[in-house]
């Protein structure tokens, strides 16, 4: 009785299988594909029938940094992260032996071969177009495969210390660049506001005698040192007559 126990626990352990929410079972018999089932509790036959679990949550998976060369021949490490999911669980268990370690491998490879065709300045400013072609690559290639590529970014990119003094200084310079122009601009439009005011003063004599006056006012403050002598302006006309 006691073997006859044993052997009906061990049975109805190998037929009940519960499966969660979000857990599919992929269902042998004999070594031909049943289909996926579940969730919920399931029943197998046993000896005859063999479950495989898959996961159908969202699955984030890191790619290791490459040493990649880029179009311009600069030597960057890179490294991203990719996120997918099952949406065919036959296929991916069928068509792929291990689907995760595929996909990794698959991203690793399309990282280099996308990365190597553009040049530095293209990857650090357009890295959203980048992303999308990875991305528009992987779903496509593990389509077969019953996986969803989801998103791909790129997390970091490393240069090396060479070339980021190289850029470094080339920042500067193009600051400097910009200060220059934007000092230039301002004594270009103060040489037009200097040269419309000196043309109201000479239609209008009398604002160049009251500029005259505010001028020695302010030399003439409280803290003052220096004595002043007004000295008429009327003066000055005589002697550009001459």
């Amino acid at each position: 009785m006691i073997f006859f126990l044993i052997v009906c626990v061990a049975a109805v352990v190998m037929m009940v299988r519960v499966l969660n929410e979000y857990e599919r079972g992929v269902v042998f018999r004999l070594g031909r594909v049943q289909g996926a089932k579940g969730p919920g509790l399931m029943i197998l036959i046993p000896v005859l029938d063999k479950m495989v679990r898959v996961d159908l949550r969202t699955i984030t998976l890191d790619v290791p940094p490459q040493d990649i060369i880029s179009r311009d021949n600069v030597t960057i490490k890179v490294n991203a992260v990719i996120y997918f999911k099952v949406v065919d669980p036959v296929q991916a268990v069928v068509e792929v032996e291990n689907y995760l370690m595929a996909t990794s491998k698959l991203a690793q490879t399309t990282l280099r071969s996308v990365v190597g065709q553009v040049d530095l300045d293209s990857l650090l400013s357009q890295r959203e177009t980048i992303n999308h072609q990875l991305q528009s690559i992987l779903d496509k290639q593990t389509e077969p495969w019953g996986v969803k590529v989801l998103n791909v970014e790129v997390k970091q990119v490393d240069l090396p210390i060479e070339m980021q003094r190289a850029m470094a200084k080339q920042a500067e310079a193009e600051r400097e660049r910009r200060a220059k122009v934007i000092a230039a601009e301002g004594e270009l439009e103060a040489s037009y506001k200097l040269a419309s005011a000196a043309k109201n003063m000479e239609e209008q004599p009398m604002s160049l005698q009251l500029r005259y006056l505010q001028t020695m006012r302010e030399m003439s403050n409280e803290r003052a040192t220096t004595t002043i002598i007004p000295f008429p302006i009327e003066i000055l006309k005589f002697f550009d007559k001459k």
